[in-house]
């Protein structure tokens, strides 16, 4: 017999002798519930408000709907549970627990919903620097970028003795026409080259970029960042860490000119080889008779015949596996008593393998790489976008998750399973009753979390 199938009601057989039923019929549901952190997490760290602040709105305010709180609250609290498109706004701006975290419930008007809609958000994204007839509302570059230094400072009690930056490109591939995109040889595809710096799980910068020069831009950034930081904290030691497409002349001499330490890769070539012969040799023997992979590492002061403008420190790695030479080297402004050459390449330079891992956690649990819109100031409004929500996902992690098992997790395990959790939800005249599927697995964990974020919230509001 053919399964009875409705709009309305769904049959799938039978259980221990009961019909097993489902309809979308429940009324005021909610998949998000577990979002009620990230709301707890913003008034512990204020994001929204200044962010919104970051936009200049010249809309008549007796004509409008939607503020811009409202407007870029709901898009980065949607992209921090998944909601990358604006096109899931048509049907989001009916959901009750998005209502709940812009802070709406009730629309002024009646043929609208609490919150926006995907065309609205669209002229968000599409706004210009300067407001015109059909883009009231402005964002300001430099406000934002100056954000998420600020975030970052204030994410520390006190000044760090030492911090470590780290500077990365990575291939962002476009599908259109988008302006700005260029063909890159190594990636094999036209593609933006955005550049991110980070602090441990902290980030400090995203600036998408033409996929030209890898180090495009980022002595003007490093420079933008290290000043904001040594206003606050005058006494921190700032070291720079990146890979071989950094290890240019020009990034390298401001650093020295401005007492920032720096750590780069080194691409290897004939001269650089040349200048360990003897160590490859010795770690080739070594390896032949033990069996196994063998390194050794040497320190050394360096110049380049044309790119370099002065000597400098450079360690290479001599290192013989599988039966062949394994060579690597890095260029420091680290002097040698202070960092060994051995523990300079591997607890140093290696560690910075881990923010590959935030560029992961940003690309793919959080969709920094859909940057499909037509300009490139608007990719970029995109992309700060993306980027926040990865901001407020880090805070929910270091505020409410620190010592627990989901200390070290990613946005996307903590999205599943703290934030995807199915709740119906009740609105009185006084109260908004959110009530969570019971057998929730870590209900626990997130009351927990949500505890501490509520005490970090009560405190930023009422300072000491």
């Amino acid at each position: 017999m053919q399964t009875e199938c409705s709009a309305e009601r769904f049959d799938f057989g039978t259980v221990a002798g009961r019909t097993v039923e489902a309809a979308f019929d429940a009324g005021l549901v909610t998949s998000d519930a577990g979002a009620l952190l990230l709301r707890a997490t913003d008034r512990a760290i204020g994001l929204m408000d200044r962010f919104a602040a970051c936009f200049h709105d010249e809309r008549r305010p007796e004509l409008i709907e939607h503020d811009v709180a409202t407007l870029v609250g709901q898009r980065v609290f949607g992209i921090a549970l998944g909601y990358e498109d604006l096109n899931d706004h048509d049907e989001l701006r009916h959901d009750p627990l998005m209502a709940v975290l812009a802070g709406k419930l009730a629309a002024r008007r009646e043929d609208c919903a609490p919150v926006a809609g995907k065309s609205t958000l669209n002229r968000l994204e599409l706004s210009k620097l300067e407001p015109t007839r059909y883009h009231k509302i402005s964002h300001n570059p430099v406000a934002i970028k100056n954000l998420l230094v600020e975030l970052f400072l204030e994410a520390h009690e006190r000044p760090p003795r030492r911090i470590i930056l780290d500077l990365d490109a990575t291939d962002d591939p476009v599908h259109g026409e988008q302006e700005g995109r260029f063909f890159h040889g190594y990636y094999d595809c036209y593609c933006y080259l955005p550049l991110y710096v980070f602090c441990g799980r902290h980030l400090l910068v995203a600036k998408l970029r033409r996929a030209v020069i890898a180090t495009a831009g980022a002595v003007e950034e490093v420079a933008r960042v290290v000043a904001r930081i040594r206003a606050r904290w005058p006494r921190t030691r700032i070291l720079l860490r990146a890979d071989s497409g950094f290890a240019r002349d020009e990034l390298m001499t401001w650093s020295e000119a401005n007492r920032v330490d720096f750590l780069f890769g080194l691409a290897q070539n004939a001269r650089l080889v040349a200048e360990i012969k003897n160590e490859l040799e010795f770690v080739a023997a070594k390896s032949r008779r033990s069996g196994r992979p063998e390194r050794r590492f040497k320190s050394f002061m360096w110049l380049t015949r044309r790119s370099w403008s002065r000597k400098r420190r450079v360690v290479a790695k001599a290192e013989w596996t599988n039966g062949e030479a394994n060579p690597r080297f890095v260029v420091t402004s680290l002097r040698r008593d202070e960092c060994k050459a051995k523990y300079l390449y591997e607890k140093l330079y290696c560690a910075r393998g881990d923010m590959e891992n935030r560029i992961k956690e940003c690309q793919l649990d959080l969709y920094a790489d859909r940057t499909s819109t037509a300009t490139m100031r608007a990719n970029q409004l995109r992309l700060w976008f993306y980027s926040l929500a990865y901001v407020l996902l880090c805070a929910t992690r270091r505020i409410g998750l620190h010592d627990t098992e989901f200390a070290k997790a990613t946005c996307g395990t903590i999205r599943l399973k703290l934030l995807k959790i199915g709740a119906l939800v009740r609105i009185t005249v006084r109260r908004i009753k959110i009530a969570m599927a019971s057998a929730c697995p870590a209900a626990q964990l997130w009351g927990l979390a949500a505890t501490r974020l509520g005490a970090a919230a009560n405190a930023r509001a009422s300072p000491a």
